[in-house]
């Protein structure tokens, strides 16, 4: 059973300094350090004092030392760098426009550190670069689109981004009529709690533009109760007294978060912070997220099983895949088929559809799933084919 830890407060105006060489990690034997190496020249590495030092480095399978020190598993031949082809609806520098009422602006490249099942490691890398460099092309876009009510801010974190040059972008949007909604979508409570016990300026900055009748949310990114450390939840607390509302969304990930101890440990914990967790996310077959997935079927039953174990506060979750065709939720799993329901749809005909495919307990993706309709082609799921490196 997973129990509560609990870490001193870091006593304020205490650096908290960004690694970016997997040599100053002195939890790693110099052996480990050089089998890494290759994995580092593909795909990057950094992360923070602050988490460093959640890490138990007498544990190999610890997990916080899992979800950030590279995996050799990363160099395999599986996956592709836009599995959700984020490309195909992106309108304008940094803007992504895949539902009809809401926008993701991807304002910075930046994080406080680098998850090794990163489902955007391409714009991380020298070849990607995705994010607005001036915000206002997407600006104008999200003013030219009346239908538009809800903006998350991603990228990326965005509380990377100073308090002033955040508070100046949420202060545009907050001029444009239409946007009701404002969403951070932030790993910082859980990777740098510093970044907002030592900066007053940001809560003061967030109650000002968080109205009674049109919020600010805070979607945060806690894969493990073990991030919950007594400075984390102060963070928590601290913008939830700025009248912003916090959810929490994660995947599910082999070896951090993929057990239901732990995950019912996480949901009851936040639920008494206040936290409802939002979304649990199916891995996305990026390249280099083989050694973090887990298969559809497998992670259906473990997460039931962890919500058996919770109220229902804790477990008002949604199970879903952000798949090219829109955000999928599994809604259950029987001993020959896999059912399926379209939460957001990229196209009108797919809003809210029901549908069932054949149970197949290898399989990580719709792609791989076959329609259980007979008097459907296989074709049903259009431009879902599987490639051949995730065999």
């Amino acid at each position: 059973m997973e129990h509560r830890t609990v870490h001193k407060i870091r006593p304020p105006g205490q650096r908290v300094n960004f690694i970016r060489s997997l040599d100053r990690i002195r939890g790693l034997a110099d052996r480990e350090k050089e089998m890494l190496r290759p994995v580092i020249r593909e795909f990057p590495f950094w992360i923070n004092s602050y988490y460093l030092n959640l890490i138990d480095w007498n544990n190999p399978h610890d997990p916080l030392r899992r979800l950030i020190i590279p995996d050799l598993g990363e160099l395999d031949d599986w996956g592709e760098s836009d599995v959700s082809n984020e490309k195909a609806v992106t309108v304008a520098d940094g803007v992504q426009h895949k539902y009809p009422r809401t926008v993701l602006f991807l304002v910075t490249e930046n994080c406080a550190g680098c998850c090794r099942y990163c489902f955007r490691k391409r714009i991380f890398r020298d070849d990607g670069c995705e994010t607005a460099g001036n915000i206002n092309e997407g600006l104008d876009y999200i003013k030219a689109r009346p239908e538009v009510d809800n903006v998350l801010l991603t990228g990326g974190d965005p509380l990377m981004l100073s308090t002033r040059r955040l508070e100046n972008i949420i202060r545009e949007l907050r001029s444009i009529e239409h946007i009701r909604i404002i969403r951070l979508g932030t790993k910082i409570p859980a990777f740098n709690p510093r970044r907002i016990l030592d900066d007053p300026e940001l809560p003061k900055m967030l109650a000002r533009y968080s109205y009674p009748e049109s919020r600010i949310y805070m979607i945060a990114h806690f894969d493990h109760p073990r991030e919950l450390t007594c400075e984390a939840r102060k963070a928590v607390n601290t913008i939830q007294a700025a009248g912003v509302i916090i959810l929490n969304q994660n995947p599910i990930i082999r070896g951090i978060s993929d057990q239901p101890d732990t995950m019912a440990t996480l949901w009851k914990e936040l639920s008494y912070l206040g936290v409802a967790q939002y979304y649990v996310f199916q891995t996305r077959p990026t390249i280099g997220n083989k050694p973090y997935t887990v298969p559809i079927v497998e992670a259906y039953f473990k997460i039931e099983e962890a919500k058996k174990r919770c109220s229902g506060l804790a477990k008002r979750i949604k199970y879903v895949m952000s798949h090219s065709s829109g955000k999928i939720e599994i809604v259950g799993v029987d001993r020959r088929h896999i059912y399926m329901k379209y939460h957001r749809a990229k196209h009108p005909r797919d809003d809210q559809r029901f549908f069932v495919c054949y149970r197949d307990d290898e399989a990580f993706w719709l792609d791989q799933l076959k329609p259980a309709d007979r008097h459907r082609s296989n074709n049903e799921f259009r431009g879902m084919t599987l490639s051949p490196s995730w065999n």
